[in-house]
This record gives structure tokens, C-alpha cells and sequence, in this order.
């Protein structure tokens, strides 16, 4: 269906997604499908959706290993709200399938400014202390859960940046460790929407294999590079979501005209 070329560019793709996403931590696979479309040329926006939602999921997986060793990770919490996402994300990627795949992306355009906005506010948070996970709080992490699984599925977006927040505002446990947990609902949420959009038959399965391959390597590097720059994390998310930034009014101008014509 695709060419060599694509497929390579695909790798590469997935290389600049783990990079990232190992370097400034969650965020990064909110570029996944301006990759998949701009970059490697797929044409259909709901192919890139359900092939990116997939790479997102596998990338989330090998994070989550990382964190499960360092015991960063709240499995109960995580669970908990993954169960409740799933939910959510079941009924977003449906909903997503749809809807006009030129508006569905346009609408993901101001998305990603409001993820911009948000990495940028939250460039020196340092989180709160005290994890707590109970029947206290299980219907927020149930609601947080469900909200934020649908507009996973809906964008077929991994959805840390929201996950991220949602877990310390409703739990209280700190950031680092939400940032753990949160890689649960990141996989969950993401082989939910892959595995809806597979149905419909909107997934390349070889493109997603050379994403995530990609992915493996770029994450290996970002944490690396992570480590020597921990010292100046503040900076790099302000340049990460001026990134982010910039790539959604690109969108917009191309989705934009797309209407017009």
C-alpha cells in the first residue's frame, strides 16, 4: 500500500516520536498524526489515526516497563482509571470513525495548542507529595478516566498530557509518579482506539511495525539525552510546546484551505 520510502519515513518518524517523548516525557506522541500525514503522506486521516494509536500504545508499553522497574508506578490507581478510559475511548475512536477525517484534524490542530498552553504552564511543576487511591476518591478517577479516554479515542492520541493532570487531580499523588501510572491509560487507551479503527480497517500494520521500531530507538536516545539535560527541563518543554505549537498552525493553514477550495 505504501512505499519503501514511506516506510522509511515512517521509522524516522517514530525515532523523533521516542526521542521525544523519552526527552520532555508526555506530550510527545501528540505529533504522531501531523507525522503520519505531512511527513510520511498517508492520505487518509482516520489510517493515520488508527496506525499512530497503535505505535502510541507500543511506545507506552516499553515506558511502562521502564517505570514498573523503578516501582514508579500506582497499579491499582492506574487500573482503575485505564478500566474507566477504555470506556471512553471505545466511544471517542466510534465517534471519531464518523466524523469528516479533514475536520476531525483540524479539530486536533486546536488541540495541540491547547496541549502547547498546557506544557508550557506546566514547565516547573514539581507535584504534590502524598499518594492516595481509594473508595474516597474512585468515582473522580472513574469520571477523570472516562473524559479523558474519550477524547483519546476520539483524536487517536495517547492522551498523557490530560492523563498526566487527571491522575494528581484526583489521587494527589505526586507528578513523577503520575507520569508512571499514566503510561497504563496511555496503552490501554491506545490498543482500545488501534483495535477499533483495525475493525473498520483502517490500520497499516507494516507502517506501524516501522513506527514503532523507530519509536524503540528514539526513546533509548531521548532518555539518554534526558539524563544529561535533566537540569535544564523547564527550557525544553517551552521549546518542545513552541513546537507543538507551530505544527497545529501549520494544520490549521492546510485544513483551512482545504475547506476553502
Amino acid at each position: 500500500m505504501f512505499s519503501e520510502l514511506q516506510y522509511v519515513l515512517g521509522g524516522l518518524s517514530g525515532v523523533l516520536i521516542g526521542f521525544t517523548l523519552g526527552l520532555v516525557g508526555g506530550g510527545g506522541s501528540i505529533l504522531a498524526v501531523p507525522l503520519m500525514v505531512y511527513v510520511v503522506g498517508v492520505k487518509s486521516p482516520h489510517l493515520a489515526i488508527g496506525t499512530s494509536a497503535l505505535a502510541v500504545a507500543a511506545n507506552a508499553l516499553a515506558g511502562l516497563w521502564n517505570h514498573a522497574r523503578e516501582k514508579n508506578v500506582n497499579w491499582r490507581c492506574g487500573g482503575s482509571f485505564a478500566i474507566a478510559g477504555v470506556i471512553g475511548a471505545l466511544g471517542g475512536s466510534t465517534l471519531g470513525k464518523a466524523f469528516d477525517g479533514q475536520k476531525l484534524l483540524f479539530l486536533f490542530a486546536l488541540l495541540m495548542l491547547v496541549v502547547a498552553v498546557a506544557m508550557y504552564r506546566g514547565r516547573g511543576a514539581s507535584g504534590i507529595e502524598g499518594v492516595q487511591c481509594n473508595r474516597e476518591n474512585l468515582p473522580k478517577v472513574i469520571t477523570f478516566g472516562i473524559g479523558t479516554g474519550t477524547l483519546s479515542g476520539f483524536f487517536g492520541i495517547g492522551g498523557g498530557f490530560l492523563i498526566v493532570p487527571a491522575l494528581v487531580a484526583s489521587t494527589a499523588m505526586p507528578i513523577y509518579r503520575a507520569i508512571g501510572t499514566s503510561l497504563i491509560a496511555v496503552a490501554a487507551f491506545g490498543l482500545t482506539t488501534a483495535a477499533n479503527y483495525a475493525l473498520s480497517g483502517l490500520l497499516d500494520w507494516p507502517l506501524a511495525t516501522s513506527f514503532i521500531s523507530g519509536g524503540i530507538v528514539g526513546s533509548m536516545l531521548g532518555a539518554a539525552a534526558a539524563r544529561k539535560l535533566s537540569a535544564s527541563k523547564g527550557r525544553l518543554n517551552t521549546l518542545f510546546a513552541a513546537l507543538v505549537a507551530i505544527v497545529a498552525v501549520y494544520m490549521l493553514y492546510r485544513n483551512w484551505m482545504a475547506f476553502q477550495s
